[in-house]
């Protein structure tokens, strides 16, 4: 029998349905207000009559038969005419804490968002600030909803436990003794199921709510946080704690391909990998998925990155200016700045048009007359079209430094359009990046179907670099593919698609990721210096019609 609380969820779904699809509104409003007022009954509606029900404050008759209805059906026929004139989508976005029917509908009908997946990347390209009825706070307040949506599911983006991760290790420290991340956190996984810990001592004493914890037993302690985030923190004896660490922050395939077990330990990591005759792995990479192969070179840092590349401004759906963003990567010590704000076909996102982007075009011209600031290089993310076409004419991408090629519409393909639609645009002899390789977005949406190494074989054969988009919910391409790309002798740029000035710092998050993929200096595009950039784009104009 479905108990009050579920029958209460539905009637409010149904006002809220009605409302997003112009229903009668004086209906609409006795259902909000009877599940309202209903929500103060703890006896069961299943064992009140229909005239118990009609008696309490604000409940008709429509709404009665509704709960008559729920009771024996679980579902009531009015909800279901509605819920099928809805996309799953829409449904979820109702579903969020703080956005009404009024938002959702003007987000569906008026801007094509229908997808909390959707609004999340509307959010994170700054486009709702600009949309009647929203706004900066708006916005933010929505990712943080979303965030919270996402926690409550049972997984959590790595930049965010990162952040989680740290605080609960310096509240840690303050007790004396050793403690460590270790499991997926440690490997610096793109998404974890839980935060992991080890340490030498107790941390009871920092366990101050007791309603968290969900697990309690004399080595180990396993809680949830008021937002849902799953922890689970070890207590080793001080003698065994780099041993432990280092076993529980290795994949077990990792230690098989290693020949280790617990009587190997050496004392030290090193020392363990050196009596074992391998080469040290650093504990990002210990997935067991070809490590011990990787390519040699110098291991790729944030320091050795000298320039960022795809970036967005005022003049599609970026927060700040071109100069703001060109001085906020100077501050970041860094010596070149590429614009790539949105194209004619991203209407959405206030694609530049031929004219105007001719205007930034000068307007990065007299920036880079003057001496002393860092260098602007002229691009554009060019939308990859249902054809595989790039969505300007050649001679008008002849007129750039260089182009970021990237699928923002009609993600639904199966692998041979998706493809076909890649490869034409890696073939155009115009395109310098591929962009954001599959679309995805993490926890959210697993973006269109691509075998990467046919990909990585079509750029390697067209002088392509490969994007690793930074941003912690794209982090695409896939690191499990980087080490392949860089032996085809493919350049991968680590890409922060910023929208404002701090997401310049997002390429942190994609040196991490590219860093477990195995990716060295000399094969990372944007740690080339000015001149050798500068280079690199004159030899790729070289190869133009």
């Amino acid at each position: 029998m479905m108990d009050n609380a579920s029958i209460l969820s539905r009637l409010n779904l149904y006002a809220k349905l009605g409302e997003l699809h112009d229903e009668n509104p004086f209906k609409l409003r006795a259902f909000s207000s009877a599940a309202f007022n209903l929500k103060k009954i703890k006896q069961p509606f299943s064992e009140m009559k229909g005239e118990e029900l009609l008696a309490l404050p604000g409940v008709g008759k429509s709404v009665v038969q509704a709960i008559q209805e729920l009771l024996e059906f679980q579902d009531f026929q009015a909800l279901n005419a509605l819920v099928e004139r809805t996309p799953s989508g829409v449904l979820g976005m109702l579903g969020l804490k703080g956005l009404g029917p009024k938002k959702v509908k003007a987000l569906w009908q008026e801007h094509g968002v229908d997808s909390v997946e959707e609004l999340l990347d509307a959010c994170r390209e700054n486009r709702l600030v600009e949309w009647s009825g929203f706004g900066s706070k708006t916005q933010s307040d929505l990712i943080k909803a979303i965030e919270f949506q996402m926690a409550s599911a049972g997984q959590v983006h790595f930049a965010r436990a990162y952040s989680l991760a740290t605080q609960w290790l310096e509240s840690a420290k303050t007790l004396g003794g050793k403690h460590a991340w270790t499991g997926p956190l440690a490997r610096h996984c793109d998404t974890l199921e839980q935060l992991d810990f080890i340490s030498d001592c107790s941390i009871r004493s920092l366990l101050d709510n007791e309603a968290w914890i969900v697990s309690e037993e004399a080595n180990e302690f396993r809680w949830e946080d008021e937002n849902g985030v799953r922890y689970r923190h070890r207590i080793v004896a001080p003698d065994q704690f780099d041993r432990e660490l280092f076993e529980s922050s290795s994949e077990g395939s990792h230690l098989q391909q290693l020949g280790y077990d617990s009587t190997k330990w050496a004392g030290s990591e090193r020392e363990t990998y050196e009596r074992l005759g391998k080469s040290y792995i650093p504990v990002w990479q210990r997935e067991g998925r070809g490590e011990f192969e990787y390519l040699q070179g110098t291991p790729i840092t944030f320091e050795h990155l000298r320039g960022t590349l795809h970036n967005h401004t005022q003049y599609s759906d970026g927060l700040n200016s071109l100069q703001e963003m060109a001085q906020a990567t100077q501050t970041l010590g860094l010596e070149y700045f590429g614009v790539c704000d949105h194209s004619k076909t991203a209407a959405y996102a206030g694609g530049l048009s031929v004219e105007r982007l001719r205007a930034q075009g000068a307007e990065v011209d007299r920036w880079n007359a003057q001496p002393g600031h860092v260098r602007i290089f002229k691009g554009i993310e060019s939308d990859i079209l249902l054809d595989g076409q790039l969505d300007y004419e050649d001679e008008i991408l002849a007129e750039l430094d260089f182009v970021v090629a990237s699928i923002h519409a009609v993600l639904k393909m199966d692998l041979d359009r998706a493809m076909q639609r890649l490869i034409r645009a890696i073939e155009n002899p115009y395109t310098t990046i591929l962009g954001h390789m599959t679309g995805r977005l993490l926890l959210m949406r697993s973006g269109y179907p691509v075998d990467h190494h046919k990909i990585i074989d079509a750029c390697a054969h067209n002088g392509v670099a490969i994007e690793i988009n930074a941003h912690p919910y794209r982090l695409d391409m896939d690191w499990r593919y980087i080490d392949y790309a860089q032996k085809k002798g493919v350049y991968l740029s680590i890409n922060p698609d910023a929208h404002e000035q701090s997401g310049l710092k997002d390429m942190h998050w994609g040196v991490l990721s590219a860093a477990k993929g195995g990716l060295v200096k000399e094969f990372t595009l944007n740690a080339l210096s000015l001149n050798e950039f500068s280079a690199y784009l004159e030899a790729q104009k070289s190869k133009r019609p």
